[in-house]
């Protein structure tokens, strides 16, 4: 389902919130955000519907979204989203990260789900509209930033198993503090045997509700593990790597190789893609194929394959100490950070945050 040709120029309206927090209640939550707790003042809310394609672009006050018990969001899981961030830069400026790979994506994982794709600029400029409102909202704390979260869903009322005609579309913001209170360190990670993020042909790629909560069983194994975060594999063999439940995983081998799993059940991760351009940026080789568990095991214990790390949007880069199974483990509790894990964080982090050269033209000034 396509609705990107031509678009029309869309003007949004602008109704502030009567209720808006006081500076003073705002800078308390500033000062500890958390992450996806508190949300701004206002929200961003776009229609479509099959007769008159994207209308009714508006910022209105955050509150709650009201649905007919019938809507098929709630029966079929027609729903996607995105997740990304815009920054406070040291001049007071406000950017964010490659937004035109997030409108891309979130066209991607449209198409998958039968809901409308929503052009690149209207992405953007709901991202700008909302920030227009809520700037105050970006904090300048180091390694603090605004979480941005577009999402779209079905909102027709209807109970006949085919694409809504009516869809909506929503961006909110949540301030969030640094992902790592006390420094970056290695994670441990749960190897799952019995259960599968996604299945070959399914929804892996796109970025939608139902592939998040069929990890959270998983998820709660590794938990119960004692781990930190739970580690796929491919749902035909069981035997390849796959991702984590929300980010995706790289391998540092000992002569500087980077490999990344190329799998069409993944999530094409913009944070990966970053990471894996700067590496190529420093001569670092890049593959991305099948990884087996079974690679990554024996070279780990080879000396072969010299550092793991696991990246998204909200943590960056996570590096991996350990994988736990029921059957052996990979690394050590004790391990430390990788080099070039660390450096390749810092690099990514500075660019974001404006304190080196953005050379890619990768940032998109939202204050503008």
């Amino acid at each position: 389902m396509t609705d990107l040709l031509a678009p029309r120029a869309l003007t949004f309206s602008v109704t502030k919130n009567l209720a808006a927090r006081s500076p003073q209640e705002r800078d308390e939550i500033l000062a500890n955000p958390g992450f996806g707790k508190f949300f701004t003042d206002h929200m961003v809310d776009i229609c479509w519907s099959e007769q008159g394609g994207w209308h009714r672009p508006r910022v209105q006050p955050y509150g709650p979204i009201s649905l007919d018990p019938a809507a098929a969001v709630l029966h079929y899981g027609q729903e996607i989203f995105e997740g990304m961030k815009a920054y406070r830069h040291a001049d007071g400026s406000i950017w964010t990260f490659r937004p035109e790979a997030n409108a891309a994506r979130m066209q991607r994982s449209a198409r998958r789900l039968a809901l409308p794709e929503l052009p690149t600029d209207y992405f953007i400029e709901s991202i700008k509209q909302l920030v227009a409102v809520d700037a105050d909202w970006v904090p300048m704390a180091d390694g603090t930033c605004l979480y941005l979260r577009p999402f779209m869903f079905a909102k027709e009322a209807f109970l006949g198993v085919r694409p809504a005609h009516k869809v909506a579309y929503y961006v909110i913001a949540s301030p969030a503090g640094s992902y790592f209170s006390g420094g970056v360190a290695p994670v441990s990670i749960w190897l799952s045997a019995e259960y599968s993020r996604a299945a070959h042909g399914g929804t892996g790629a796109a970025k939608t509700g139902g592939n998040y909560a069929a990890s959270l069983l998983a998820q709660q194994e590794a938990y119960d593990n004692g781990c930190d975060q739970v580690l796929f594999l491919d749902s035909r063999e069981g035997k390849y790597v796959e991702e984590l439940g929300g980010m995706n995983v790289v391998l540092v081998y000992k002569d500087g190789t980077l490999v990344t799993p190329d799998s069409k059940s993944i999530l094409e991760g913009i944070t990966r893609d970053s990471i894996l351009q700067l590496a190529e940026d420093r001569g670092h080789k890049v593959e991305r194929r099948n990884v087996s568990i079974d690679e990554w095991r024996e070279g780990q214990a080879s000396g072969d394959i010299v550092e793991a790390f696991a990246c998204g949007t909200a943590a960056v880069i996570t590096p991996i100490g350990l994988v736990k199974s029921n059957d052996f483990e990979i690394g050590s509790a004790d391990a430390v950070a990788g080099e070039l894990t660390m450096s390749l964080r810092q690099e990514l982090t500075d660019i974001q945050y404006g304190r080196i050269e953005d050379r890619h033209g990768w940032l998109t000034r939202l204050d503008a």
